[in-house]
């Protein structure tokens, strides 16, 4: 495609330069050329020149410089002549094409298409013309995963996970931050969630085993239309920072499964400081101690069973009992009945989620 490129913007510069001009790629052949006898020949000491020495070489009647300024240039451009006009006409040639590659590029680049159909830098009704241009399948199911690595990762997360998908044409690995990545991925239209938490994890157990990364993902809901990525690009967002509020211990949250948090999550704070004082008298919750509080959470997780929540946490079912008395006494419900288990639950999210914003007032 480059090679196309250049020799276009070449054939409409000839005549206004009026000299020879022309490209050499990074195996030292000439792509492109005003003379288009040239096409082909093989200049490769000068392209190991100009990695040696990164600058201007002027060499049997020509004026040679990389196109980038950068060391390793992909491209060169060259001149005829060795006088002044021709660097000169090789700093203007080498900018001009350099610029038109990035532009190309950028317009033509898959990745660079769904990073901003992503972060919603492009027009709803230009996602189908450019995904034409492209020739991007826009009703393929994929979904995305949000991937925020630990501050202390040594290694490019970005290279980590492109040698972890590198199928450019199903995965789409982007860097969206220095320590965030989404990887948009091709999916199953009859997926199930079970499946994206399982692949998720085992992402997470294979950085963290091979890399020593510390990660979290979350997990979007699969869409079946390039224009929904964004939303589920949303969710995933949203899963991670729900459950780093109400799950904190998950290095795996899938929107999906978010259940009551994800409603808690959209409350305005004052209404979820009304709920808790309405609830309980002043203070109550935070009366209660951290052992009463793993006494609640285990309780919980047993399924309001006594006896399992005795037996799982090494007491006594008396002891047990005491302490659900003690709870009731506190603030006046009885975990053992059901609506008042529901509204002790909900208490205790909230109440993560209003320490969770600090500035709230």
């Amino acid at each position: 495609m480059s090679n196309r490129l250049f020799q276009g913007v070449i054939h409409q510069m000839k005549d206004a330069v009026g000299r020879t001009i022309g490209v050499i790629d990074d195996s030292g052949v000439v792509i492109a050329c005003s003379d288009l006898m040239k096409i082909g020949e093989t200049k490769q000491s000068i392209k190991e020149e100009i990695n040696y020495i990164s600058d201007l070489i002027i060499y049997g009647g020509y004026t040679y410089r990389p196109m980038s300024s950068a060391p390793g240039s992909e491209y060169i451009v060259f001149v005829e002549g060795e006088d002044a006009l021709a660097s000169q006409l090789s700093i203007v040639l080498a900018v001009s094409l350099s610029n038109i590659k990035s532009y190309h590029d950028d317009k033509y680049d898959k990745t660079s298409f769904i990073k901003n159909v992503l972060l919603d830098n492009i027009l709803p009704g230009d996602i189908y013309i450019r995904s034409k241009e492209l020739n991007f399948a826009t009703d393929v199911s994929r979904v995305v995963y949000l991937l925020k690595f630990g501050s202390n990762t040594e290694i490019s997360p970005y290279d980590i996970m492109q040698k972890l998908f590198p199928n450019a044409n199903q995965d789409y690995v982007i860097s969206t931050g220095e320590h965030d990545i989404v990887l948009v991925s091709e999916v199953k239209s009859d997926i199930e969630n079970s499946d994206l938490e399982e692949t998720a994890t085992s992402i997470v157990n294979t950085l963290e085993s091979e890399y020593y990364a510390k990660i979290s993902i979350g997990i979007g809901s699969p869409v079946g239309n390039i224009k929904d990525i964004s939303r589920s690009y949303r969710e995933a967002q949203a899963a991670l920072e729900v459950g780093h509020i109400f799950d904190s211990e998950k290095s795996v949250v899938s929107y999906a499964n978010l259940g009551i948090g994800r409603l808690i999550y959209q409350l305005p704070t004052t209404l979820c400081e009304m709920f808790l004082n309405e609830v309980f008298q002043k203070g109550s919750i935070d009366s209660l101690d951290h052992e009463t509080l793993s006494t609640i959470q285990s309780f919980f997780e047993n399924n309001l069973n006594v006896s399992e929540t005795s037996r799982k946490m090494f007491v006594h079912r008396n002891t047990l009992v005491y302490r659900l008395d003690k709870i009731k006494k506190i603030t006046g419900l009885d975990l053992r009945e059901f609506e008042n288990a529901i509204t002790f639950k909900v208490a205790l999210m909230v109440k993560s989620y209003l320490a969770s914003k600090p500035n709230r007032y």
